[in-house]
């Protein structure tokens, strides 16, 4: 069997991430090594074998590990076609040191809802325009990451907090173009990130990424319907460039914003005229 091996790694501009990290290995061995950073782990295909601790673990299917800063492992592949793997590097930010001890006794952690987090952040972290999704689920999976790792406590039933929702909203409208981050809004609001993320929610039934999207194609429909063209759109609305306002709008409306202002009542698109058929309804 030919070995294999496949990289992608970046910083990207979101704190709390040191590393993103793809790669697909078929036969690549680690040797015993550190990390200063928390390694956030999934495997999307094959299996991982590795020691930690001089313990050996392994990542089972639908597994999220969790891997401390400065506690020696290695890594291989399990089996004979090897593996795909996405990992996210975080710092101190994101996890104390206090909790190192509880994730050298359990790095792997069974959450489904966990690992479909991780693997939303990672889509995030891979779109220009994604930072405010991706500082909101950082943030999500850093307390679930907590609630693992920390003794359990009673359940108590959460009340949105609408205050710090409201608050949240009028910020987002107010910095509509040129955004805001978790943690700046957090800052300004006076509230943990992850907080202001599942109170905005709770109360509102939207995630603050979602609610600023939306937002933005609302300003967009605006701008096309008084004549301006798709590429200044994208800058007055405050998306990254043409495409990604296109990409936006099209999930949101149904149609590029290219077509969406060319008609005015009653018109049809050509694309979707049969041959002979007279402009109309």
């Amino acid at each position: 069997m030919v070995a294999r091996q496949q990289v992608s790694a970046w910083r990207p501009q979101v704190p709390g991430i040191v590393e993103v990290f793809h790669a697909h290995f078929t036969e690549h061995a680690y040797p015993m090594h550190v990390h200063e950073a928390w390694t956030l782990l999934i495997v999307d295909s094959g299996a991982v074998r590795y020691d930690l601790d001089r313990h050996r673990r392994g990542t089972p299917d639908d597994t999220v590990s969790l891997l401390p800063p400065q506690v020696p492992h290695n890594g291989s592949p399990a089996t004979a076609l090897g593996f795909r793997k996405r990992v996210l590097y975080l710092d101190l930010t994101q996890l104390d040191e206090s909790f190192i001890g509880p994730a050298v006794d359990g790095p792997d952690l069974v959450d489904a809802l966990l690992r479909r987090r991780v693997g939303q952040l990672h889509t995030a972290l891979a779109e220009p325009d994604g930072a405010l999704e991706a500082q909101s689920r950082l943030a999500l999976i850093g307390e679930r990451l907590r609630s693992h790792l920390r003794p359990r406590q009673p359940a108590r039933p959460r009340r949105p907090d609408r205050g710090v929702a409201q608050e949240l909203r009028e910020l987002l409208d107010a910095r509509l173009v040129e955004g805001v981050g978790l943690e700046e809004a957090a800052r300004l609001l006076h509230a943990h990130p992850a907080h202001l993320v599942r109170a905005f929610s709770g109360a509102f039934g939207i995630a603050p990424h979602q609610y600023l999207t939306a937002r933005r194609v609302d300003r967009a429909r605006r701008l096309l319907l008084g004549g301006q063209p798709p590429g200044e759109v994208a800058a007055a609305a405050g998306f990254y460039d043409q495409s990604h306002l296109s990409r936006h709008f099209t999930r949101l409306v149904g149609t590029p914003p290219g077509r969406f202002a060319r008609g005015g009542p009653g018109a049809v698109p050509s694309a979707t005229r049969s041959p002979g058929t007279a402009p109309g309804r």
